[in-house]
C-alpha cells in the first residue's frame, strides 16, 4: 500500500494512539479524502476524524476498520498490523492506577514519557521528578502543597517512585538533563534532604544511560532563561518529538515542527554552554562538600 509503514506497537498507549492517527491521516491523504468523507463512512463528524488522527480520542476497532477499507488496505498484514495498534492502544496504563493523584494533564506526559526513547530536560527551580531522591521529593510536596494529606502525600510519592523506575527497568530511555544551579542552591526540606539528594545525582549519574549537565551560576544569562522545558523523542520514526511546557494547572505538548525545532536549539546551545557531564559530578562533589 503507497504511504504505509508496518508498525509494531511499543509504548504507552497515548504513543500508540498518536501513532495510528498519524497512520491514518496519512492514509486518508494518500486517498486524496477529505476528512468529512471519511468522517461520513463511520458516521461521524469531521471533529471526530481530527481528533482520532492527532490521537486525542479512543479507537474503536470497527470504526478503523472501516476506515481502512475505504483507504483501500487490503492486505491482511497490514490491516492486522493496524488493529493490533488499536487493541493496545485501548489498553490501560500502570499510571492510571493513580488516577487519583494524577490529573488529566498530566496522564498524556507519563504515558509519552513511557514510550520515549530520549528524553532531554532543562530544569531551573527544581531538580527534575526522574532525578529526585524520595525525601527531596518529599519535600517538594509537602512544601508546595500545604493542606495536601499524609494520604496524598504518599500516593503522589509512591507515583514519582515508581516513574523513575523507567531509569532502571527494561528498554530504558537515555535521559539528559540541564539543570540550573540554582536548583541545587535553593534548600529544599533541610540541609540532609539537600546533601542526600546531591549525593544521589552522582550516584545516578554514572548510570549509562543518563547524562547529567550544570548550568553555572557564573555563565550569566544563557538560552535557557524562558524557564523549564522537556523535549521526548521516540524510537517510532512517524512521531514527531514532542516539547512539553507544564504550568501550575495545565500543560502544552508541542509537535509543530518550527516550535519543536525552537526548542531543540535552546537545548543544543544549553548543553553547549554548561559545565561537561564530568565537570558536573566536580561541582556536585564540591557542594557537597560544603554541605
Amino acid at each position: 500500500m503507497d504511504g504505509m509503514t508496518t508498525v509494531q506497537p511499543s509504548g504507552g498507549s497515548m504513543v500508540r494512539r498518536i501513532l495510528l492517527g498519524s497512520q491514518l491521516r496519512r492514509l486518508r491523504e494518500g486517498r486524496g479524502i477529505t476528512r468529512e468523507d471519511a468522517g461520513y463512512a463511520i458516521r461521524a463528524s469531521e471533529s471526530k476524524i481530527s481528533r482520532m488522527e492527532l490521537g486525542r480520542v479512543s479507537f474503536k476497532e470497527r470504526d478503523v476498520a472501516d476506515l481502512l477499507s475505504l483507504y483501500g488496505v487490503a492486505d491482511p498484514t497490514e490491516r492486522e498490523s493496524l488493529l493490533g495498534l488499536v487493541r493496545e492502544a485501548n489498553k490501560s496504563g500502570w499510571w492510571h492506577s493513580f488516577n487519583d493523584v494524577l490529573p488529566g494533564w498530566f496522564q498524556t506526559y507519563v504515558g509519552l514519557e513511557e514510550a520515549a526513547s530520549l528524553i532531554r530536560t532543562y530544569e531551573v527551580q527544581f531538580i527534575p521528578g526522574l532525578l529526585q531522591s524520595e525525601e527531596y521529593a518529599r519535600a517538594i510536596f509537602a512544601q508546595t502543597r500545604p493542606v495536601i494529606s499524609e494520604e496524598e502525600l504518599e500516593r503522589r510519592l509512591g507515583l514519582r517512585m515508581r516513574r523513575q523506575k523507567l531509569l532502571t527497568e527494561g528498554q530504558s530511555p537515555r535521559l539528559w538533563a540541564v539543570i540550573d544551579e540554582a536548583a541545587l542552591r535553593r534548600p529544599v526540606g533541610g540541609p540532609e534532604v539537600m546533601r542526600a539528594q546531591v549525593q544521589y545525582l552522582i550516584d545516578v549519574a554514572e548510570q549509562a544511560n543518563v547524562v547529567i549537565q550544570v548550568m553555572p551560576f557564573r555563565f550569566g544569562m544563557h538560552a535557557g532563561e524562558s524557564g523549564a522545558f522537556s523535549i521526548l523523542r521516540f524510537p517510532e520514526q512517524d512521531l514527531a518529538d514532542v516539547v512539553y511546557l507544564e504550568q501550575l494547572t495545565s500543560a502544552l505538548y508541542l509537535d509543530k515542527r518550527d516550535d519543536v525545532d525552537a526548542y531543540v536549539q535552546v537545548m543544543e546551545r544549553l548543553c553547549v554552554d554548561s559545565l561537561t557531564p564530568d565537570r558536573t559530578v566536580d561541582l556536585l562533589a564540591a557542594i557537597l562538600a560544603e554541605r
